[in-house]
C-alpha cells in the first residue's frame, strides 16, 4: 500500500487578494493571487439574493462572469481546487452590475451630465468640433455628433454609426475576397440604437436643452419624446415643458377656401391622439408602417426610427418604454393631404406588458389605440382593462405565430367589430395594408371620441404616478410670476401705453430730439447755440416726464422676477415669451381676419389704415419689457446721483448682463423708435465686461437683408440660437446674442465670445411708406456693418427686384467703414438656389453683381464726397468666387409636413465653417467688450448726423492715432538727435580743418565739404529708410487697433520724406556756412600766425640784446625795452584783415530774387524802397489798398477791422519766428552767411502758404518781407562788423601784449614756465572748448529728459500737448493767458514750453547731473589724450601739445588764436608741463562744475546752440494751419498730412468775429455746430458769396470739422467765453456776446470733463 503524500492531508488555502477590476451591466470581471502549493484550479460561484446563479471553473487567476442581470448585487465566491478535487473555503467579494442606464451613459461619455445637466451654453459653444467634419469614431462621439447636426436642423442627425478603423480600411480599397468577414460583421455589437442616444441626451439635459432638442427634432419632422423612461428609477416623465416651444402652422380643409391658417403651440392644440403600441413580439415593423402611414408617395420621411434604418436594428438598451409623438398637419390641398384634419400620433417602444403605465396613459388620452401583435394568447388581459380609447388590433396573418382563434376570442371579449381589426394577409402588399390602416385612422380623426391638449394630459400623468417635467418649484414659481403679468393683458396697445409708458411717445420724441440735436434741420436762422440749448432743455423735460411715472405693477413684477437667482429667472423669461407669443398670435389672427374682411371694400380706407397700424403694433414680447427696463434706467440716470430712486435702479444693467451670459438676446437698436438707448446699452455691456473679465474678447457676425428672407432662420440654423422667426414676429431693430468659445478653441479664434447680431429686414413694408425709410435702412446697415467683423448679406432669390436697393444700402455702409478705418469682411448669401451647378451657372450673375456693386460704389462715393472710390474692391476685399454662397430652400417638400432640407443644413454648416475660418484668419485683433461699446457709441453718434464720414469720432481710432503719433514722434526725435550729433561732429571737423587738431584726407576745404555733404546725404537716406521701415512694421502689428489708422499711413510716409528734406536742407546749409566761415578764419589765422612769428623773433632778439648789455636788468627796464620793441613791430606789420561786406546789398539781392516770380508789381515795390529804410519801425498792416479794390457791394459785407487784425496777427507771428532765427544766428558770434537770409525767406513763404485763405495782396507780402529782411540785414551787418572787430589781427595781437611782456621777462630771467603755461593752455584753449562741448551736448539731453520723464506724456503728441496747455490754462483761469493763447498762439506755446522746461529743471539736480556727465566725459578724453601724447616721448613741447589737440580734434574745437598765443615765447619742459597740465585740468573740472551748476536754467536755455524749447515747439506746433472759422490750430500728427482737423473747436467770437449788423456783438456760434446746419457764411474765400456751412468742404477741402458728439462737447470754450465775455469784447473792440442761457450752468469741472472727452484722455 502506497504511503500518502503529506500534502493530501493539508487543507487547501483559499485564493488571496481577490478583487473586481471591471463591471458592466451584464458582466463582472475579477482576479486574485494564487496561494502557495500545488494548485489544480479554481471554482468561482456567483450568488444573487442567496441563490447560486452561476458556477465556473478555471485554471487562470482571473475570470469574467457574463449573462448577469443589470443593476443587481452579486456575491462572488472563489475556492482553490487541489488536483485531488478538494476545495478550499471560498474567498468572498461582492459587486453590483451596472444599471443599463449607467452603462450606456459611460459608453456615451455622459455620466457626468446625468447629475450636472447639459446646458444650452455648453451645447452651443464653438469648439474645434464645430468646424471638424470627422464622423464619430467611438460611442462617446455620438451624442455630440447628434447635437451638432440637430442644432443645425440636419435631418441626418439620427444617422449614428461609428466609423471604426477596420471599416475605414475596408473602404480604402481592400479588394480581396473574404466572404467570412462579410457574414460575421464583427462590429455589430458596438452599434448603438439612435433611440438610446436620444433618450440618454434627454435624461442628461436641462429643461432648456430638452426644449431646444424637441423643437429642432420637430423641425426635422422627427418624432419627439412624449413619455421619457428612466430604466434605473422605472419612472416615466411627461415631456410637457420640452414640447412647449413647438409652434405649428397648418391649414385644415375648413380654411382651404379662405386661405386662412392656424398657428399655435402644439401643446395647446386640441387634437385627436392616435397611439400605436405592440403586444409581445411582432413581425411587422410598427414604426416603419407608421412612417408610411404619415407619408404620401411623393414625400416619404422617417418620422420614427425603425429597424430598417441605419442602426435601427441594434438592441435598445434604455429606450424601451419611450413614447414618442409626432403630428400630421394638413396644408389644405386635397390632392396632397392624407388627413383633412390635424392629428397627433404616439408610438410606444417595447411590449405593453412591460410598460403598463405608459399603455394606460395612452388609452386614457388617445382617441384610438392601434395594437400591433402576432399572438394574442396570454396577454389580452391588458386590452380588456382599458376602456376610454377605441382599440384597434393590427396583426400579420403571414406570421407563423399568428392564431386566428386567439384573435376571435379577444375580439369577442372586447366587443370589436370587423372594422376594428386590420390584418395583413398574403394577398395584400405593403401599400394596400398601409392604405387600409390609413383609412381606419382617417375615420378616427374625422370622428374622434376625444380631443385633448398635451397640457391637459399632465393631470392624467400625475394620476398614474408619472412625473411631469415642469412640476418643480422653480419652474412653477416662474410660471406663476409670468401668468400674473400676462393675465392682465387684454388689449395689447392699451397695455403698452399703461404698463410700458416710457418706451412710447416720450422715447420717440427723445429720439427725434437727439437726431435734431445732431442735424439742426429746423434751426433756421436762430442762434445755433441757443437753439441747441433749447433742445437740451426739452430733453431734460422729457426725462423729467419719464421720471414722474411711477413704476407700473407689471414692471415691478417683471424686475422682481428677473432678479430671482439661478434657473428660475431663465424659466420666467421663457414663460413670458411663451405667454406673450400666444397673446400676440391670438391678437394677430383676429386682426388678420378683420383686415381681410375690410379689404374687400374700398370704402373702408380709414379702418384699413387703423388695422394696418394695429397689425404693426400688436407685437408684444419680452424685448418690450426689457426695453422698458432700459428706459427706466436711462431716465433714472438723468436724476442726481444722490437720488434714492437712481440708487435703487443701479443693479439693472448687471441683471441684463447676466441675461446676456445666459443666452438671452439684448436689444441693441430699438426698432420701433429707431434709436439706441446708449447709456443703457453701454452700462449693460460694461457690466458684462466686468463679469467675464479677463475673458472679454469678442468677434462679431451680423446678417443684413430684405425682410422675411430667412436671415434669422439662417442664423438659428448656423449657430443653434433662437432669434424670433414666427409669423408676425419679424425682427425689428437689431438684437445681439453671445455664444461662448470653448477654452481650447479661443487661441485659434483669438476671442472668448462670438457676438451674433440679427437685424430687422431692410426695405420693410411697414417702413416703406415713411419718407425716411431709406435713411432708416442706411442707419441700421451702417451701424451693424461697423460693429461687425463679418457681415452676411442675405439675398433671397438671385434676381430679386429689391436686390439692387439692398446692395446700394450695403455698399454705402461699407464705404463709410472704409473711410473711418474699419475693414469688415462680407459674404453674399444667395438663398433658394438649390441646383448643384449653381456656383458655375451663376458665374455670369456674379460678374453682373460685381458690376452693380461697382456702380453703387461710385454712387455712394459721390454722396459721401469720397469719389476716389471707383470700385467695390476699393472699399473692401472682395472676391466674386469666394465671397458668394448659394443655399437651397429651407423646406424639403410642402410644409407643414415637410422637414428641413438636408441641403439647406449642410450649406449653412459649410457657411458657418467658412465664417469661423475667416474669423480665425482676421488680420485685425478681436475687440474687447468695452471697445465694442465705444464703437457702438461712436458709430451711432456719427449716424445721427447726416454726413456720417465727417461726423465720425471714435476714441479707439483716436487712441490708435495717438499711439501712432507717439511712435512717429519717437522715431523723428531719434532721427533729429542723431543728425544733430552728426552735424556737431561735422562742424567740429570743419572748424578744426587745416589745424594740428585734424589730419584730413581732403586737400582743401572744397573737397572736405563735398565729402561731408555726401556723408550727410547717405546718413539721411539711411535714416529715412529706417523710419519708413519702422512705419511699415508698425502697420503690420495686430494689436493696438493699428488697422483703424491705416488710412493715415501715406500721410506719415510723406511726413518722413518731408522731415528728410527739411533736415537735408538745414544740414547742407549749416555745412556750407561753416565751411565759408572756416575759410575766412583760415585767412585770418594765416595773417595772425605771420604777425606772431615776427613778434616771437623780435622778442628773442631783444632777450639776447638785453642779456649782452644788461645781465641784471630790473623789471622796469625790461618793460621799457619791451615797449620800444612793441611799438616798432606794430609799425612794421601791415595787419591786413578780411574785407568788410555790405550785408544789406546781399540781402536785397536775395529778396529781389525771391520776389521775381511774383510779377512786375512786386519788383516795382521792392525797388521803390531801399532796404536800409525798412524794419526801422514796428510792422503795421493796413488793408486800405486791398479794401479800395473791392466792389461796393462787397465792401458792405467786409469787416476791415477783423481782416486787419487777423492779418496783423499772422504777420506778427512770422516776424517773431524770423526775429528768433536771427537772434540765434547772431548769438553764435560767427560771421554772416548768405544761407541765413535764404532760410528766412523760405520760412516766410512756408508760413504764408498756411494762410492762403486770407487772400492778402502782393503789397502785404512785399512789405512784410522788406520789413523782416531790413531787420535781419541790420542785425547781420552788426554781427559781421563785430566778427571782423573780434578777429582784427591788430586787436588780437594787442589784446595779448601783457601776456607777451610777462613771457619775455620769464625767458629773460630763465624762470620755470611749466605751471604757468599749463594754466594758460587750460584757460585759453581747453576751458572754452569744454564749455562749448558741454553746452552743445546739453540741448539734446534736456529734450530727451522732457520726452522721457514724468512730463513726457504732454510732449508725446500734438493732441496731448494741446490738452496739457488747455488744462493748464483752465487751472490758472487767467484772461490774459487765454487772450495770448488765442491771439499769439505760437508765441504763447513757445513760452509755455520754455516755462515747463524751466520748472522741471529748477527742481532737483537733473541739469547739474547732465552737465557733470558731459564735463566728466570731456575731462576723461583730455586726460587720455595727455597720457597718449606722453607715450610718444617727444622732447618738443609744441609737438606734445599738437598730439593732444589732434587726439581731441573730433570732440573739442580748440581756438587757433589761443593756441597761437600759447605757442610763442614758451620754453616749458614737456614732462613738467604734462604734470602741471593734469593738475590744471582737474582744477578746471572742479571750477567748471561749480560755475555750470550756478547758472540759472532759464539763462542756460537761452545760451544753448541747440534750444530744447525750439525742438519741442517744432515737434508739437504741427503744420501751422488753423480752422478757417474759429482759428483753432490743427491737431493732426506729422507735417505732411493731407487733412487738417482739431479735437475741440470754439466760438467764432473768440477769434474776434462779430455780427456785421448794428449790434457788433461777438458771435457765440461754434463751427462744429454750424457745419451741420443750413446756415451760410461769406468771407474772402467765398468771394463774399453766401455758402452753406454744411458744404464748407467746397471752400476748405483740406479741413475736416467733425460735428460735436454732444451738446457738452465744447463746454471748455463755452465756459471760457461765458466767464470772460466782457474782457474778450473789449480786447476785440466789440460788444459782449449774447450768451445762451444754458451756458450759465457750465462749471469749471464740466469744462475739464469736456476737455478730457474731446481729446480722448481717460
Amino acid at each position: 500500500m502506497a504511503i500518502p503524500n503529506g500534502n493530501s492531508f493539508r487543507s487547501p488555502v483559499p485564493p488571496e487578494k481577490i478583487q473586481v477590476y471591471r463591471v458592466s451591466d451584464d458582466s463582472v470581471s475579477l482576479n486574485w493571487a494564487a496561494p502557495a502549493g500545488d494548485i489544480g484550479g479554481y471554482t468561482v460561484s456567483c450568488f444573487c439574493d442567496g441563490e447560486k446563479v452561476q458556477e465556473q471553473t478555471t485554471d487562470a487567476t482571473s475570470l469574467t462572469l457574463c449573462s448577469l442581470r443589470p443593476g443587481q448585487q452579486y456575491s462572488l465566491h472563489v475556492s482553490t481546487r487541489l488536483k485531488n478535487g478538494q476545495l478550499s473555503r471560498p474567498a468572498e467579494i461582492s459587486a453590483p452590475t451596472k444599471t443599463l442606464l449607467r452603462s450606456l451613459l459611460e459608453d456615451l461619455g455622459l455620466e457626468q451630465h446625468y447629475t450636472e445637466k447639459l446646458t444650452l451654453s455648453k451645447v452651443l459653444q464653438i469648439d474645434e468640433k464645430t468646424v471638424a467634419d470627422d464622423s464619430a469614431e467611438c460611442p462617446s462621439d455620438l451624442p455630440w455628433c447628434f447635437l451638432k447636426r440637430l442644432m443645425m436642423v440636419n435631418v441626418t442627425a439620427r444617422n449614428m454609426k461609428c466609423v471604426c478603423e477596420p471599416e475605414r480600411d475596408a473602404l480604402s480599397g481592400d479588394t480581396g475576397l473574404d466572404l467570412d468577414n462579410l457574414v460575421d460583421s464583427p462590429n455589430a455589437g458596438d452599434v448603438l440604437n439612435p433611440l438610446d442616444v436620444i433618450t440618454a441626451l434627454f435624461l442628461c439635459s436641462d429643461g432648456f436643452v430638452q426644449q431646444e432638442m424637441a423643437l429642432k427634432m420637430s423641425m426635422c419632422q422627427f418624432s419627439v419624446p412624449l413619455l421619457l423612461p428612466n430604466s434605473d428609477t422605472q419612472q416615466c416623465t411627461l415631456m410637457l415643458w420640452a414640447m412647449r416651444d413647438i409652434v405649428k402652422k397648418y391649414r385644415p380643409q375648413s380654411l382651404s377656401e379662405s386661405k386662412g391658417f392656424v398657428e399655435e403651440r402644439i401643446v395647446l392644440s386640441e387634437l385627436p391622439l392616435v397611439s400605436f403600441v405592440r403586444m409581445a413580439e411582432c413581425s411587422l415593423s410598427k414604426s416603419e408602417v407608421l412612417n408610411k402611414l404619415l407619408s404620401n408617395s411623393q414625400q416619404y420621411h422617417d418620422t420614427f426610427v425603425h429597424r430598417n434604418m441605419e442602426c435601427g436594428d441594434s438592441p435598445r438598451r434604455i429606450s424601451n418604454g419611450l413614447t414618442e409623438i409626432s403630428w400630421y398637419l394638413p396644408c389644405g390641398n386635397k390632392n396632397i393631404d392624407l388627413f383633412a384634419e390635424p392629428v397627433a400620433v404616439a408610438n410606444l417602444r417595447g411590449d405593453i406588458t412591460s410598460f403598463e403605465t405608459q399603455f394606460s396613459f395612452l388609452c386614457q388620452t388617445s382617441a384610438a389605440v392601434f395594437v400591433f401583435f402576432d399572438d394574442l394568447d396570454s396577454q389580452h388581459r391588458l386590452l380588456t382593462d382599458q376602456h376610454k380609447a377605441q382599440i384597434f388590433l393590427v396583426g400579420n396573418h403571414q406570421s407563423k405565430s399568428f392564431r386566428l382563434d386567439a384573435l376571435k376570442k379577444v375580439a369577442t371579449e372586447l366587443n370589436l367589430t370587423k372594422s376594428n381589426i386590420i390584418l395583413k394577409t398574403k394577398q395584400m402588399n405593403d401599400a394596400d395594408f398601409v392604405k387600409n390602416l390609413r383609412d381606419t385612422v382617417r375615420n378616427v380623426v374625422e370622428n374622434p371620441r376625444t380631443r385633448m391638449q398635451v397640457e391637459q394630459m399632465a393631470d392624467i400623468a400625475r394620476e398614474l404616478g408619472m412625473v411631469v417635467d415642469e412640476d418643480f418649484p422653480e419652474c412653477q414659481r416662474a410660471k406663476r410670476n409670468a401668468d400674473a403679468i400676462t393675465e392682465e393683458i387684454h388689449d395689447i396697445l392699451q397695455y403698452k401705453e399703461v404698463q410700458l409708458p416710457l418706451q412710447g411717445n416720450i422715447w420717440k420724441e427723445l429720439t427725434r430730439l437727439e437726431k435734431e440735436e445732431c442735424r439742426l434741420n429746423k434751426a433756421g436762422s436762430e442762434n445755433i447755440e441757443q437753439y441747441k440749448g433749447d433742445l437740451l432743455i426739452e430733453k431734460k423735460q422729457l426725462r423729467e416726464e419719464q421720471n414722474r411715472y411711477s413704476m407700473s405693477d407689471a414692471m415691478s413684477c417683471f424686475i422682481s422676477a428677473v432678479s430671482r437667482p439661478g434657473i428660475e429667472r431663465s424659466y420666467f423669461l421663457k414663460w413670458m415669451r411663451i405667454n406673450l407669443d400666444n397673446l400676440s398670435r391670438e391678437k394677430l389672427s383676429v386682426l388678420r381676419e378683420e383686415y381681410k374682411e375690410k379689404s374687400q371694400s374700398s370704402a373702408n380706407k380709414e379702418e384699413i389704415k387703423d388695422l394696418d397700424r394695429q397689425l404693426s403694433n400688436s407685437s408684444l414680447g419680452t424685448e418690450h419689457f426689457l426695453r422698458e427696463i432700459g428706459q427706466i434706467y436711462e431716465a433714472s440716470v438723468a436724476l442726481p446721483e444722490s437720488d434714492a430712486s437712481r440708487r435703487q435702479l443701479q443693479h439693472l444693467p448687471i441683471l441684463c448682463a447676466e441675461l446676456l451670459l445666459d443666452g438671452f438676446p439684448l436689444e441693441l437698436v430699438d426698432g420701433e423708435a429707431s434709436n439706441i438707448p446708449l447709456r443703457w446699452v453701454s452700462d449693460v455691456l460694461s457690466q458684462l465686461n466686468t463679469l467675464v473679465y479677463p475673458n472679454n474678447k469678442i468677434l462679431v457676425v451680423t446678417v443684413l437683408g430684405v425682410q422675411s428672407t430667412g436671415k434669422s432662420t439662417l442664423l438659428n440654423t448656423m449657430f443653434g440660437v433662437q432669434f424670433a422667426v414666427s409669423s408676425g414676429r419679424c425682427t425689428r431693430g437689431a438684437f445681439m446674442l453671445l455664444i461662448r468659445i470653448n477654452e481650447d478653441f479661443r487661441k485659434v479664434l483669438g476671442c472668448d465670445f462670438m457676438v451674433i447680431i440679427d437685424t430687422e429686414g431692410l426695405k420693410s413694408p411697414e417702413l416703406a411708406q415713411l419718407d425716411d425709410s431709406y435713411e432708416h435702412d442706411n442707419e441700421l446697415a451702417t451701424l451693424v456693418v461697423g460693429l461687425s467683423d463679418i457681415t452676411i448679406v442675405n439675398i433671397a432669390m438671385e434676381n430679386s427686384t429689391e436686390m439692387r436697393d439692398i446692395l446700394q444700402i450695403v455698399v454705402h455702409a461699407f464705404l463709410r467703414m472704409k473711410e473711418v478705418g474699419k475693414k469688415p469682411k462680407c459674404l453674399f448669401v444667395h438663398q433658394n438656389v438649390s441646383d448643384v451647378s449653381a456656383h458655375d451657372k451663376n458665374l455670369r450673375d456674379r460678374k453682373l453683381l460685381l458690376q452693380q456693386l461697382n456702380e453703387m460704389t461710385q454712387k455712394a462715393a459721390r454722396m459721401e464726397r469720397k469719389e476716389e472710390n471707383k470700385n467695390f474692391t476699393d472699399v473692401m476685399e472682395y472676391n466674386p468666387d469666394t465671397g458668394n454662397w448659394y443655399i437651397p430652400g429651407l423646406w424639403n417638400g410642402n410644409p407643414p409636413k415637410a422637414p428641413v432640407n438636408a441641403g439647406y443644413s449642410e450649406a449653412a454648416y459649410d457657411l458657418k465653417k467658412n465664417i469661423i475660418h475667416m474669423l480665425g484668419d482676421c488680420e485685425s485683433t478681436s475687440n474687447e467688450i468695452w471697445e465694442f461699446v465705444e464703437w457702438t457709441r461712436s458709430l451711432w453718434n456719427a449716424i445721427k448726423h447726416e454726413n456720417f464720414i465727417f461726423s465720425f469720432r471714435n476714441s479707439l481710432v483716436a487712441d490708435a492715432y495717438m499711439r501712432l503719433c507717439t511712435e512717429f514722434n519717437k522715431w523723428g526725435w531719434e532721427f533729429r538727435k542723431h543728425m544733430y550729433t552728426w552735424i556737431t561732429h561735422a562742424e567740429t571737423t570743419i572748424s578744426n580743418f587745416g589745424t594740428v587738431a585734424v589730419k584730413s584726407e581732403a586737400s582743401d576745404m572744397g573737397e572736405l565739404l563735398v565729402r561731408l555733404k555726401d556723408d550727410a546725404r547717405s546718413e539721411l537716406s539711411k535714416w529715412e529708410t529706417t523710419l519708413l521701415e519702422n512705419l511699415t512694421q508698425y502697420f503690420k502689428k495686430t494689436e493696438g487697433h493699428v488697422h483703424l489708422v491705416e488710412g493715415y499711413k501715406e500721410d506719415f510716409s510723406n511726413s518722413v520724406k518731408s522731415l528728410r528734406r527739411e533736415m537735408e536742407s538745414s544740414i547742407l546749409n549749416q555745412l556750407e556756412a561753416a565751411a565759408e566761415i572756416r575759410k575766412g578764419m583760415t585767412t585770418l589765422e594765416r595773417i595772425k600766425e605771420t604777425d606772431t612769428t615776427k613778434l616771437e623773433q623780435e622778442v628773442h632778439s631783444l632777450i639776447e640784446k638785453c642779456r649782452q648789455t644788461k645781465a641784471q636788468s630790473t623789471d622796469e627796464e625790461l618793460d621799457g625795452e619791451f615797449d620800444k620793441m612793441w611799438d616798432n613791430i606794430v609799425k612794421e606789420l601791415s595787419f591786413g584783415g578780411l574785407k568788410k561786406m555790405d550785408v544789406f546789398d546781399k540781402v536785397y539781392n536775395y529778396l529781389r530774387k525771391n520776389l521775381t516770380h511774383k510779377g512786375s508789381r512786386a519788383s516795382e515795390l521792392v525797388m521803390g524802397k531801399p532796404l536800409c529804410a525798412c524794419g526801422t519801425q514796428p510792422f503795421k498792416y493796413t488793408a486800405e489798398g486791398f479794401f479800395n479794390r473791392l466792389a461796393d457791394t462787397v465792401k458792405q459785407m467786409f469787416n476791415v477791422q477783423d481782416h486787419t487784425t487777423t492779418v496783423q496777427r499772422i504777420a506778427d507771428s512770422i516776424i517773431a519766428a524770423c526775429t528768433q532765427f536771427v537772434a540765434e544766428k547772431v548769438g553764435k558770434k560767427t560771421d554772416y552767411h548768405d544761407n541765413y537770409i535764404q532760410e528766412i525767406l523760405q520760412m516766410i513763404d512756408e508760413r504764408l502758404s498756411h494762410n492762403q485763405d486770407l487772400k492778402t495782396d502782393i503789397e502785404f507780402e512785399v512789405s512784410l518781407k522788406q520789413h523782416i529782411c531790413g531787420v535781419a540785414a541790420r542785425r547781420f551787418q552788426e554781427m559781421h562788423t563785430d566778427f571782423l572787430q573780434r578777429n582784427d589781427p591788430f586787436r588780437c595781437l594787442n589784446q595779448h601784449k601783457d601776456k607777451y611782456r610777462a613771457d619775455f621777462k620769464d625767458l629773460f630771467h630763465e624762470r620755470d614756465q611749466c605751471h604757468k603755461k599749463a594754466e594758460e593752455f587750460t584757460t585759453l584753449c581747453l576751458t572754452p572748448a569744454v564749455v562749448d562741448y558741454v553746452n552743445n551736448s546739453l540741448g539734446p539731453d534736456i529734450t530727451d529728459e522732457m520726452l522721457t520723464s514724468r512730463t513726457s506724456l504732454q510732449f508725446s503728441t500734438r493732441m496731448y500737448f494741446q490738452y496739457s496747455v488747455l488744462k493748464d490754462l483752465l487751472t490758472k483761469d487767467n484772461f490774459e493767458s487765454y487772450l495770448r493763447y488765442i491771439c499769439s498762439y505760437e508765441e504763447f506755446v513757445k513760452e509755455w514750453i520754455f516755462d515747463q522746461i524751466a520748472d522741471h529743471f529748477s527742481k532737483g539736480s537733473t541739469k547739474s547731473d547732465l552737465e557733470s556727465q558731459h564735463l566728466k566725459a570731456s575731462i576723461k578724453s583730455i586726460k587720455m589724450a595727455i597720457a597718449k601724447a606722453q607715450k610718444h616721448q617727444e622732447s618738443n613741447l609744441m609737438k606734445f601739445v599738437e598730439d593732444i589737440c589732434e587726439e581731441l580734434g573730433d570732440k573739442l574745437v580748440i581756438s587757433q588764436d589761443a593756441l597761437g598765443t600759447f605757442r610763442i615765447l614758451n620754453n616749458a619742459n614737456q614732462e613738467q608741463f604734462a604734470h602741471w597740465l593734469i593738475v590744471c585740468v582737474e582744477e578746471m573740472e572742479q571750477h567748471l562744475g561749480e560755475t555750470l551748476s550756478q547758472t540759472d536754467i532759464r539763462t542756460k536755455l537761452k545760451e544753448l546752440n541747440f534750444k530744447p524749447q525750439n525742438e519741442l515747439l517744432t515737434r508739437l506746433i504741427g503744420c501751422g494751419n488753423q480752422c478757417p472759422f474759429c482759428k483753432v490750430p490743427c491737431d493732426a500728427g506729422g507735417k505732411a498730412h493731407t487733412e487738417h482737423w482739431a479735437s475741440v473747436h470754439r466760438s467764432t467770437g473768440l477769434g474776434g468775429i462779430r455780427w456785421l449788423n448794428h449790434s457788433k456783438q461777438l458771435l457765440v456760434e461754434i463751427c462744429s455746430s454750424l457745419v451741420i446746419t443750413e446756415q451760410k457764411f461769406s468771407m474772402l474765400a467765398t468771394g463774399f458769396q453766401k455758402h452753406p456751412y454744411k458744404n464748407y468742404k467746397d471752400i476748405y477741402p483740406t479741413w475736416k470739422i467733425a460735428p460735436d458728439g454732444s451738446i457738452e462737447a465744447s463746454d471748455y470754450w463755452k465756459y471760457v467765453m461765458r466767464k470772460f465775455n466782457k474782457q474778450f469784447a473789449e480786447a476785440f473792440h466789440a460788444n459782449p456776446a449774447a450768451i445762451p442761457s444754458h451756458w450759465d450752468g457750465i462749471t469749471k469741472e464740466d469744462a475739464e470733463k469736456s476737455l478730457r472727452e474731446s481729446f480722448g484722455i481717460k
